[in-house]
């Protein structure tokens, strides 16, 4: 990787300016699922301090439709949900790593019931059971119908406001990793204030969340920009498996408003995919047609929209009898609605956007990263659970297993390194070369269009040596120049992670669950195992 993509970095150093410093013992990155969740068991033994770049509602969790993958039925069996997992991950998923978060997933949705989580029943008072794509049975549960993520991130939040160990920073922007050598020791953040200061602490858990911001069409939130990647990437961190990005098959496409994701339950339900001809096409595709895995329903409908010239299919749930669409899914109904779309009588204009992240910072069981004093567990990390396409809703529960386990280890590992977190100072090496104004919202929507339009559903070399061709052009003179805004800050990370990205995918050379390469349209042997990436040392220091 070329050395302009690096952004600023800072070093420990006893000769440098002087910022205003906050102490703790577990600093947190991040607060949806995954970092809440570990906050919480931190803060058993712990002081913690939980960062969040937007507020506590602003992350991917709280937008979460479908629900959590558990085993929780009396007719279902680890082993079944482990099958499908498997399956699902086209040989690329650790079954350890499978094994375990399945198997330790009923204990957390437990606890989640415990703190006050209602999540939707059947009549006779028992959990009510959906079916999504890749499950061989209904095993996911579901709360308020489409609301599970909102219930889930109000559970936490409820339960970290409870916490006097606790302690949330809104609209802290994380800057960077700090670090000394090969140790790290904090964080820069940018406070709501305008201001810098330094977060020193014993141990941190990155649970940023994904990167969908970085693609022209995505279900994410605006503030899911990747932040984590880059700054575990520039600090040194191994990352795994970049170049294998879920694009949900099925999001609102109205020209002109922002997408709006129609969860995969729609299909579980019984919703049936036509084109533009408002021919079914599914059945073409896989034997389990419209609940096939999501690769495979985002490659059929790309290939329908180019057969038939058309921007988008149609999802079909007019079988549904009158209040119950509203009643299973009141937020998707609400949606459409104030698209004139009467669900009851009208087709959904649907096509894929980017959606999920499965590789990430790579960690073990316990959200250890290859750097010490440095965990990571939600979206941002890779487990290995989803190997080369994740199953439907197993991210919540790998997001409440991993985070409950990284809490656990980082307040572990604070509580025996008992040296005293000491005020360093910092120097910034960075001198910035380009002076002068640069309209960062244009470069960011320029990226986002170049990402969608050549590092996307389908790829192939020609397009993806274009875009590293154009990334390396943009970081030649963005990376250049100095920032104190999120915004700028924002764009650096989400260059340097398009090069990560973007030189991960072409390296892969087959195609492989979600990541598809038209000049290699094969799985190949050759490429049974992981990918990995990690920031060179910069020959400077």
């Amino acid at each position: 990787m070329k050395k302009y993509i690096e952004p600023r970095r800072y070093l420990v150093n006893c000769s440098s300016r002087s910022l205003p410093h906050i102490f703790t013992d577990v600093l947190v990155i991040g607060s949806g699922a995954a970092g809440l969740r570990a906050a919480i068991d931190a803060a058993t033994t712990c002081r913690v301090i939980v960062l969040t770049k937007d507020d506590q509602l602003a992350g991917s969790t709280q937008h979460a439709q479908g629900g959590i993958a558990v085993v929780v039925g009396s007719d279902d069996s680890f082993e079944e949900h482990i099958s499908d997992t498997l399956a699902t991950g086209q040989g690329l998923s650790e079954p350890d790593v499978v094994r375990t978060i399945i198997t330790e997933g009923p204990e957390r949705f437990r606890e989640l019931l415990e703190w006050g989580a209602e999540f939707d029943r059947t009549a006779a008072g028992d959990l009510d059971f959906t079916l999504e794509g890749g499950h061989s049975r209904p095993r996911i549960v579901h709360a308020r119908g489409d609301a599970t993520g909102s219930e889930i991130q109000a559970t936490l939040c409820a339960a970290v406001r409870d916490n006097p160990n606790i302690r949330i920073m809104e609209h802290a922007f994380a800057v960077d990793l700090v670090t000394d050598g090969n140790l790290w020791r904090g964080a820069l953040v940018h406070n709501e204030e305008g201001g810098v200061v330094l977060s020193w602490a014993r141990a941190t858990i990155l649970a940023t969340g994904g990167c969908g911001m970085l693609f022209r069409e995505t279900t994410n939130p605006a503030a899911v920009t990747g932040d984590g990647y880059a700054m575990a990437y520039r600090a040194g961190a191994e990352l795994q498996d970049m170049e294998f990005i879920q694009f949900h098959p099925t999001t609102l496409y109205v020209a002109g408003a922002s997408r709006a994701l129609i969860s995969e339950s729609v299909r579980g339900e019984g919703g049936k995919l036509r084109n533009d001809l408002g021919e079914r096409f599914m059945q073409h595709y896989h034997p389990d047609a419209e609940l096939a895995p999501r690769d495979v329903v985002s490659r059929a409908i790309i290939t329908e929209m180019k057969r038939t010239q058309a921007t988008n299919v149609l999802l079909d749930v007019t079988h549904m009898p009158p209040g119950a669409f509203a009643e299973r899914f009141p937020t998707i109904y609400s949606i459409c609605r104030d698209f004139d779309i009467d669900v009851t009588t009208s087709f959904i204009p649907v096509r894929p956007s980017a959606h999920y992240m499965v590789g990430g910072v790579k960690v073990d069981t316990q959200g250890r990263t290859s750097i010490d004093r440095l965990f990571a567990a939600g979206e941002v990390a890779s487990t290995g659970l989803h190997g080369a396409n994740r199953l439907a809703s197993n991210s919540l529960l790998e997001a409440l297993v991993i985070g409950h386990n990284a809490g656990r280890m980082a307040a572990a590992h604070a509580a025996s390194n008992q040296e005293p977190v000491v005020r360093h100072a910092i120097i910034d090496d960075f001198q910035p070369e380009r002076p002068g104004t640069l309209i960062v919202a244009d470069v960011t929507n320029s990226l986002r269009a170049l990402m969608w339009r050549y590092v996307g559903i389908e790829r192939n070399s020609e397009d993806l040596a274009a875009a590293e061709r154009a990334v390396d052009s943009w970081c030649s003179y963005v990376m250049a120049r100095e920032f104190d805004t999120p915004e700028g800050w924002q764009l650096q990370d989400m260059l340097t992670l398009a090069k990560v990205i973007t030189v991960s995918a072409r390296r892969r050379t087959e195609t492989r669950g979600v990541h598809c390469r038209e000049d290699f349209p094969k799985i190949s042997e050759q490429w049974q195992h992981h990918s990995s990436i990690r920031r060179k040392e910069d020959k400077r220091r």
